[in-house]
């Protein structure tokens, strides 16, 4: 059972047409009054949340439950270091093989999950990470919009225009493709000054140090990102809108000789993870099992994350005997460990045998009733299982939970539709379209939703929620 799903797939089976996107299709949201220059932190938390869902409405995003659950439990780790005030944040998950990462209004976090085929070690991509930290801590999109009032419009603009083309580019784009990218990210230089950049580099690495990881991180990841443009005709999507020079690297190993060397060993975690992405990257599940069985009869960074990978692939290739046959050292070695407990029930699930499957949620769900993956689990079990009644009430409090996660309104679309629940599916599919940033769509939804209620609550529930899609329209289009 594929569980790479991402938006575009998602878009298609909600009868969503998609097509590539350029630069004169880029859809793009008007980020507020351009006469203000400094906004505060709660426009800021707003515009953020418009440039979140514009983001999502034209670059696929992960679903991956573990990888998503990783990352936010990482960056959590790593701003408690930090010098963020309000350490909520939002994470986007670009299912993209390219190296790149970026800061946002709002607190938004955005990873490629290629940024993981790049990073060899956990502290090369914390050093990535905790560099956005400083960005976002420092508030350098107020602070550059101070210097430059006026610039509201065409800065947040330059700003998704370049991490949309950036993420929507291939490796290999051409020339042509290229020129666009590097232009849309030169006007995104507008983001930050060589000063702010500076401030983050330092901040970072001081966030680094104290998280407990190797201070020299940052200039070993910087000159990796060197060598892989030097053969590339595309550089890495990070240098376009993170320029690194040699100086930089230099300076950035000058911070580091001032502390001592930390040899943090890497989590099993940062590798399994890896092993994920690569996974989900591979051209398919048979090439993905070739490669693990390589690492496996020779050389690997981390044998246990390989054959971790390898039981995976055997899983996506709806192998059960084989995954079972791989996994079982990993599961007899260390059954606690949440990530394993996870590929037990995914194995389980490519044998079809959902019973046992939702069993072994629904014991983990009662010792972590928080569990992200559990839960993302449980839902997508009980509507392949065909417990569509069931599968509609857990997910109708699982949004009420995370009501921004349009993963979960997709799914409680699909389960609603299975139960005949019509109101219920455009009511869901609203909430969807609303969190990709699709609202002509949701509005829709909502008024094929109105049409189908006679409650009198029912109705101005839906009537009010009309009205706030119909305003996030008018500031789209504004």
């Amino acid at each position: 059972m594929k569980r790479f799903i991402n938006r575009t797939a998602l878009a298609l089976l909600l009868s969503l047409p998609l097509a590539p996107v350029t630069a004169n299709e880029l859809n793009l949201p008007d980020l507020g009054d351009s006469s203000s220059g400094i906004i505060s932190p709660q426009e800021e938390k707003r515009l953020g949340q418009l440039f979140m869902r514009s983001y999502r409405s034209q670059i696929p995003t992960s679903s991956d439950p573990l990888l998503i659950d990783y990352l936010e439990s990482l960056i959590g780790q790593l701003a408690r270091y930090s010098e963020l005030q309000n350490r909520s944040f939002h994470l986007i998950v670009a299912e993209n093989p390219t190296m790149n990462a970026f800061a946002a209004p709002g607190n938004i976090i955005g990873v490629h999950t290629g940024l993981f085929l790049y990073s060899k070690t956990e502290a090369q991509l914390a050093s990535v990470l905790t560099h956005e930290l400083a960005h976002l801590s420092q508030r350098h999109y107020a602070r550059r919009l101070e210097q430059q009032r006026n610039m509201t419009l065409p800065f947040y603009t330059a700003l998704l225009a370049s991490l949309v083309l950036a993420a929507s580019g291939s490796g290999d784009g051409g020339m042509a493709a290229m020129a666009a990218t590097q232009a849309a990210a030169a006007d995104a230089q507008l983001r930050f000054s060589r000063q702010n950049e500076q401030e983050a580099d330092r901040l970072g690495i001081q966030t680094l140090i104290q998280a407990g990881y190797d201070p020299y991180a940052a200039a070993d990841m910087f000159e990796q990102m060197l060598r892989a443009s030097r053969y590339s005709r595309r550089p890495p999507d990070f240098l376009l809108t993170h320029p690194v020079t040699e100086s930089r690297v230099a300076d950035a190993r000058a911070r580091a000789m001032r502390y001592p060397r930390t040899l943090k060993e890497d989590s099993l975690e940062f590798h399994l993870m890896r092993a994920r992405v690569r996974v989900a990257q591979a051209e398919s599940a048979q090439r993905a099992v070739q490669r693990f069985t390589g690492e496996l009869e020779g050389d690997s960074i981390s044998a246990d994350a390989s054959r971790y990978g390898l039981a995976l692939a055997y899983a996506e290739a709806a192998d059960a005997d084989k995954a079972r046959e791989v996994f079982a050292p990993l599961w007899q070695s260390e059954p606690e460990r949440l990530t394993y407990q996870v590929m037990d029930i995914d194995i389980d699930i490519a044998a079809g045998d959902y019973e046992t499957a939702l069993e072994k949620l629904q014991a983990g769900l009662r010792k972590l009733p928080n569990y992200y993956p559990f839960t993302v689990r449980y839902a997508e079990v009980l509507m392949d299982s065909g417990r569509y009644q069931s599968g509609a009430s857990f997910l109708t409090q699982a949004v009420r939970e995370h009501p921004d996660d349009p993963y979960l309104w997709y799914l409680l679309a699909e389960i609603n539709g299975l139960a005949g629940d019509v109101l219920g599916v455009h009511e869901a599919r609203a909430e969807y379209f609303i969190q990709v940033g699709i609202y002509d769509k949701s509005i829709v939804q909502l008024r094929n939703a109105l049409k189908l209620t006679d409650d009198n609550y029912k109705t101005a529930l839906l009537t009010e929620r009309l009205r706030y899609v119909e305003k996030l329209r008018a500031e789209l289009d504004r």
